[in-house]
């Protein structure tokens, strides 16, 4: 019932419909943008950290370093094997590196990773704040045509009262519609940040641990 109505809503002369076809559209892109950044964070660049990392640590402390490489090649499209990579590749180029040259390569790591975590997620929170906005636009183009079919004196009241109504289904059309894609595009925004956040704390928990372990090693 629900969504018939809205399908109705979007019907050639429904008041507010010029607005709607906006809303939509910034809905289908925050669909499309949301489907991307949900598959890219939990799907391709979300690992079992505490797994992964106890599994590394184990042949990191045993000498089986070539080992640890291999395992981190397998799964080098997530975020945290491939920043493990970096470090563990440049510990086993040479007996004598020291902390700073194990650590640069982490940040090195890092600074590719970061920035593809948080790429157009940003994205998800202006078009919910777009799609309010255009909601409220359409909101007062419906207040206008109201106070313009009430203050009118060249129309009947029977016209009055149909324009009225019309500029008060305008407005009321636009608004939920405009919330309609805000509301769960936030939603979808503040998932999204949130699961980033836990990635990235991730890393810097765990490659400090590995870089100690290393270090300690030689």
């Amino acid at each position: 019932m629900f969504l018939s109505e809205f399908g109705k809503a979007f019907q050639p002369g429904t008041e507010g419909a010029f607005f709607m076809y906006f809303i939509a559209l910034f809905g289908a892109i925050a669909l499309a943008v949301a489907a991307e950044r949900i598959y890219y964070i939990v799907v391709r660049s979300n690992v079992n950290a505490d797994k992964f990392m106890a599994e590394i640590r184990k042949l990191v402390a045993g000498g089986n370093m070539d080992r640890a490489i291999e395992l981190c090649e397998k799964g080098k499209q997530k975020a945290l094997p491939f920043v493990v990579l970096r470090g563990l590749k440049r510990a086993n180029e040479s007996e004598e590196l020291d902390f700073r040259a194990i650590q640069n390569a982490v940040d090195e790591g890092t600074l590719e990773v970061i920035p593809k975590l948080k790429e157009r997620t940003n994205y998800l929170s202006m078009l919910a704040n777009v799609a309010t906005l255009t909601g409220l636009m359409g909101t007062i183009y419906g207040l206008i045509l109201s106070f313009q079919a009430v203050g009118s004196d060249t129309v009947s009241e029977a016209d009055k009262s149909r324009l009225l109504a019309q500029g008060i289904s305008a407005a009321m059309n636009t608004t939920i519609f405009g919330l309609a894609v805000a509301i769960p595009t936030l939603v979808i925004y503040t998932y999204v940040v949130n699961r980033t956040s836990k990635i990235i704390d991730e890393l810097d928990e765990h490659l400090v641990k590995l870089i100690n372990l290393i270090t300690g090693n030689r």
